[in-house]
């Protein structure tokens, strides 16, 4: 018998999340950081950029499959937009510090193209359970 774990009260699943952030931290943070030393005047740094939203699919994937609260999208969007928006706070912080110009519009260009990586992530992760993948702590023993 399945467990709505949803009943709890509870809308989030926390370590959903957290996993979907580790995913992201590791595939999309590193990619945006060497664009942003590279600057926006290096081809390099746009398509570095462009590939980091894969990570961000990714991260967002893994917060959608791994969720037990049937809400794969909005696990996904969580998950990317405060990964982005963290990291986007850091590097305006740094450039602040630096004595760079901060640039808010050049963050917030990129925030809808996040969100559409985490449509994506969430939409991944919720076929893969639909079609009976899970993380390997989820699989229910049968029943006697």
């Amino acid at each position: 018998m399945a467990v709505n774990q949803r009943s709890s009260g509870e809308r989030w699943d926390v370590p959903a999340l957290r996993a979907g952030a580790s995913v992201c931290a590791v595939f999309a943070v590193p990619l945006q950081v060497i664009a942003q030393v590279l600057g926006r005047d290096s081809g390099l740094a746009d398509l570095l950029t462009v590939v980091s939203f894969g990570g961000f699919v990714l991260g967002g994937g893994v917060a959608a499959w791994s969720q037990r609260r049937q809400l794969a999208l909005s696990h996904s969007l969580v998950t990317v937009l405060g990964t982005f928006l963290v990291l986007q706070l850091l590097f305006v912080l740094a450039r602040a510090v630096s004595g760079n110009d901060v640039r808010l519009l050049n963050a917030l260009f990129n925030v809808p193209l996040v969100m559409i990586a985490g449509l994506l992530g969430g939409a991944l992760g919720s076929f893969m359970r639909r079609n009976g993948s899970r993380p390997s702590t989820q699989w229910e023993e049968p029943g006697p």
